[in-house]
């Protein structure tokens, strides 16, 4: 496999924090900060994340590992078409619309200077159920899965302050073979594909819970349910 190219016109087009707020689901609500808002001027970003930005869950968002979530711009088309409607950013309930950095150009364990920050690619995205919720379709997350279309985190190595426009300069690339679109394919294509599993897992900058699940199946040889994340606590009969 060819390396993917340097991230020449890189650069991010728009910044945005949450608070945690009531999101309707399946007749009640869930709280979550999925559904953010824009910054603007530049924002401090330390170790956590970005200054302002909460999380509803803490146990499967948030920490080091997913500091800042990224999705690209690119994708927004192919979303709106697959609502067949617009959906206006951040749609995805990302941290940074980035463009010039899709799945397919990107690295676990890329080293980015933005702006100020240092950060480093994590894992990849797993899209969960208040995608949908927030759209209220309930296919959402088969959508992103389905295409690898699916964002992905950073870690933050140096903190500092970024604004949108930035341009991300990729500082270092180590582990060229494991790009976001393959560990999306491992993950959720060819769950048992050892030698692929083998390969990222050798990238130390796989965040800690990618990790354990390709550990589990190397180990086992058994592939988890996936059917809470993608569909939440029980869904009603519409699904959201």
């Amino acid at each position: 496999m060819s390396a993917p190219p340097l991230l020449p016109r890189a650069r991010v087009e728009a910044v945005h924090v949450g608070r945690v707020a009531d999101l309707p689901f399946s007749g009640g609500v869930v709280r979550s900060a999925f559904a953010k808002r824009a910054v603007t001027g530049p924002i401090g970003v330390a170790v956590g994340g970005l200054d302002g930005d909460e999380q509803g869950d803490r146990r499967h968002h948030g920490g080091p590992d997913k500091a800042i979530c990224v999705y690209p711009a690119e994708h927004y088309p192919w979303f709106s078409s697959c609502l067949g409607r617009p959906a206006p950013r951040p749609a995805l309930g990302e941290n940074l619309t980035v463009r010039g950095a899709v799945e397919d150009d990107v690295c676990v364990g890329d080293r980015w200077r933005i702006d100020a920050v240092v950060a480093e690619v994590s894992l990849p995205r797993n899209p969960c159920f208040k995608v949908g919720a927030r759209h209220r379709v309930r296919d959402a997350v088969r959508w992103m899965e389905r295409t690898g279309r699916t964002g992905y985190y950073l870690r933050v190595l140096e903190p500092g302050a970024l604004a949108t426009g930035a341009v991300i300069e990729l500082l270092e690339r180590p582990h060229p073979a494991a790009t976001i679109a393959e560990a999306n394919r491992v993950m959720h294509h060819d769950p048992l594909d050892r030698a692929a599993l083998t390969a990222l897992l050798a990238a130390p900058a796989l965040g800690d819970s990618w990790r354990r699940t390709f550990e589990r199946r190397l180990a086992d040889g058994v592939v988890e349910d996936a059917t809470g994340r993608r569909l939440g606590p029980a869904p009603n009969q519409d699904g959201i």
